[in-house]
């Protein structure tokens, strides 16, 4: 069953799927940085400190510039 059987799709909106997703990412990161001085941030968000976090982060950007590259996905 496809998502166009029940509204309208513009099938170009499917181009927008990696870089919004890349965008999502660094702006996760960038939104717990403000706010780390409210220690509410550092008791909810350990792991943001962590090195384990940013090399997993890192990495996932990595693999969101190879997906960037790839052709989008089509209906």
């Amino acid at each position: 069953m496809r998502y166009s059987e029940f509204r309208r799709f513009d099938t170009r909106e499917l181009e927008m799927i990696e870089p919004l997703r890349t965008l999502r990412l660094i702006n996760y990161a960038a939104w717990i940085a403000e706010r780390w001085a409210d220690p509410a941030f550092k008791r909810a968000c350990p792991y943001f400190e962590g090195e384990r976090y940013w090399v997993e982060h890192l990495q996932t950007l990595q693999e969101q510039r190879v997906a960037l590259d790839e052709p989008a996905l089509r209906d």
